[in-house]
């Protein structure tokens, strides 16, 4: 048996704990890995000796097994030449860069839709993986873009993509994740020049701060993003701006502000409250009352049932992770009420939905309602 053999052995772990590992820690990383069925093959080739462990593979198993290479066997004069690998893997990059054009883009737009979709019906904890390594290939292609318009188109496809990641990072309660992926969305927004993307990027991103109990940081980090926007940003985005302003002011326990903010957004949201250019943002229909109730629920408020109701009596079919949080907030304000019952048939419903979406953040929210109830 080779060393990285022995280490498996050493844990008593079949194949399928090692492949889960090594995408966890290649997760962490922004590494793309294989599929499972390759990572298999693989993995038996390099225990058998056949294959030499190198490059981020070498990485991922020093990672999972918490060794150095030398300890896995792996020396330097098993590795290609460093100097000559160095060179060929950098024109392997600048030259994939070169073949960027509008249709690449426009497959990587493509595939961020097809995860956004598949995340809210199925949630982030077995997509997140595939959207952090389809953000790592663009961060590639942009680091390595010589041509001005290819960059600016790359950094555009980059920005939804990472902005998506980041926030399937807040949702499993992945804070740091959650932030670094925000950073990357908003470098590359200021890389494309668009002030919508960037304004978007910078207001999910207090949501971190929400989430770690730092409400007047995050109520600042989104008046950056709507002052940013003024004036500059379509008028759907404004609404969602206003909106997301006014949850953080509920958050943080200014009601008036609150108030005042999603009045604004009411005001400002368009006739027609759908944007093809925008396919991030959801406010027709039932979302922007759901929004409106989440926050009168976050600040107490007795109106706060009636709106959460009518989203959720409204509510598309497939938005699995927003009715989730659509009954959490209703539960959390007919407990309000003295209401024990029924918030806990609307907490429990809520549960389901979060395990099927896998959500760390309606979990703890949730159960923190079914402890009072």
């Amino acid at each position: 048996m080779t060393a990285i053999a022995d280490r498996r052995a050493a844990r008593e772990w079949k194949k399928a704990r090692l492949v889960l590992e090594l995408k966890r820690a290649a997760s962490t990383r922004g590494i793309p890995v294989a599929s499972d069925e390759s990572l298999n093959r693989m993995i038996r080739e390099w225990e058998s000796g056949r294959r030499p462990l190198v490059g981020d593979y070498l990485e991922l198993f020093c990672a999972v097994y918490g060794c150095s290479p030398a300890e896995l066997g792996c020396f330097p004069e098993d590795a290609p030449e460093p100097e000559l690998d160095e060179v060929s893997s950098l024109k392997r990059e600048l030259l994939a860069a070169r073949s960027v054009d509008t249709s690449m883009v426009k497959l990587f737009e493509s595939q961020t839709e097809n995860l956004r979709q598949m995340d809210r019906r199925l949630g982030a904890e077995s997509l997140l993986p595939q959207i952090v390594a389809h953000v790592g290939q663009m961060e590639k292609l942009l680091q390595h873009g010589v041509a001005s318009g290819a960059r600016q188109l790359v950094a555009g496809a980059l920005t939804e993509a990472a902005a998506l990641a980041g926030w399937q990072a807040l949702d499993l309660g992945r804070y740091g994740d959650a932030w670094n992926l925000h950073e990357v969305a908003k470098a590359a927004a200021r890389e494309a020049g668009n002030s919508t993307l960037l304004a978007h990027a910078t207001a999910q991103q207090a949501y971190v701060l929400m989430d770690l109990e730092q409400p007047t940081e995050a109520v600042q980090l989104v008046q950056q993003a709507v002052a940013h926007g003024e004036g500059k940003v379509p008028a759907l985005m404004t609404t969602w701006l206003h909106a997301a302003e006014g949850e953080a002011h509920a958050v943080a326990g200014n009601s008036s502000a609150c108030r005042r903010s999603l009045d604004r957004a009411d005001a400002s949201l368009p006739v027609d409250a759908a944007d093809p250019e925008l396919p991030f943002l959801f406010l027709a229909g039932s979302h922007l009352a759901r929004w409106r109730g989440n926050c009168l629920a976050r600040l107490g408020a007795d109106e706060a049932i009636e709106d959460l109701s009518g989203a959720l009596s409204a509510m598309d079919e497939g938005f699995n992770r927003a009715e989730a949080g659509v009954r959490c907030d209703l539960a959390g304000a007919l407990l309000k009420r003295g209401d024990t019952s029924e918030a806990t048939v609307q907490a429990e419903k809520a549960r389901e939905l979060a395990a099927l979406t896998g959500s760390v953040r309606q979990r703890i929210r949730i159960q923190r309602i079914l402890d009072l109830a």
